[in-house]
């Protein structure tokens, strides 16, 4: 058996699609949806991320701004650079780029955001809605997950589902999201981490393998079954001297070894990853939504 490729560019594309005549409609009623990035410090992988954010934007006609602020920001100058973008009526989404410089709280931060301008999905009010399966803002990377077997045709339903790794990123909320009750959901869901014992007995029992533990290869071909959906999260960098860089991207899942065991496979880059972004976008298009409601 050879896996099919899931292809999360070609997903996320056709989800950007989709948001457009939900723009157009909204900028008919001169709304334009906004985002605002808040990148504290200089890190790389950060800085590129916040670009193809603002890129996406772009792309797609929302307004976007970047706020840059150096490694030194106290807190207190960042909590008011939040208020300002909550009182802010062109702006409809606010995310705080992780991760923040040691001496700033990130959750206190997280905590200061309008929750209907909380496009991450990480406010507790979110999570909450979640947690009870309520209409809200849900957490890009699991929603884009979602969304990758929507896509695929590969229904959750009634399927063991095995997720590795617990953060309140990835792991938890896509672990709630497939247990609920309704559309693409109705699994029987198993978390493991990297405290679990019998990592492997725990995954070979998986229909579907959500591999976000952030370790290079942790997962290899013996530790699935035959047929098994295999979702890789994980974007880590290894050195590679022949590469440009010096470095390969590369995922928690051994790809060659699972690829010749599994029925569907995301690769590393290509797979989950463009799929945060068109989340980010449909979230961003959703909360510009609901301040027409108010």
């Amino acid at each position: 058996m050879t896996a099919l490729i899931i292809d999360g560019k070609l997903v996320a594309a056709a989800i950007k699609e989709s948001l457009k005549p939900r723009i157009a409609s909204l900028k008919a009623k001169g709304v334009v949806p906004g985002l605002a990035a808040v990148l504290v410090g200089d890190d790389p992988a950060s800085a590129t991320y916040v670009g193809a954010k603002a890129k996406a934007c772009e792309d797609l006609g929302l307004y976007s701004e970047v706020i840059r602020q150096p490694k030194e920001l106290i807190e207190p100058a960042l909590a008011s650079i939040i208020h300002g973008l909550n009182a802010n009526k062109k702006i409809h989404g606010i995310l705080v780029q992780s991760p923040l410089p040691k001496h700033i709280d990130e959750e206190a931060m997280t905590l200061l955001i309008d929750p209907a301008k909380d496009v991450d999905g990480f406010h507790p009010f979110n999570v909450g809605m979640m947690l009870i399966g309520k209409p809200g803002l849900l957490p890009c990377t699991p929603h884009g997950i979602i969304k990758l077997l929507e896509h695929y045709r590969i229904d959750p339903d009634g399927k063991e589902v095995v997720v590795v790794g617990r953060s309140n990123i990835v792991g938890k909320p896509v672990a709630a999201m497939l247990m609920q009750k309704g559309k693409m959901a109705n699994a029987t869901v198993t978390v493991a981490h990297s405290r679990s014992k019998n990592l492997s007995e725990i995954t070979r029992r998986a229909d579907i393998l959500i591999a976000a533990i952030g370790r290079p290869n942790t997962i290899t071909g013996d530790m699935i079954k035959s047929g098994a959906v295999v979702i890789d999260v994980g974007v880590n960098r290894v050195e590679n001297p022949t590469a440009k860089k010096g470095y390969s991207l590369v995922g928690d899942v051994d790809f060659a070894a699972c690829a010749e065991k599994a029925s569907f496979i995301t690769p590393v880059p290509g797979g989950v990853g463009p799929m945060t972004i068109a989340m980010l976008m449909s979230n961003t298009v959703t909360a510009a939504e609901k301040s027409t409601e108010k």
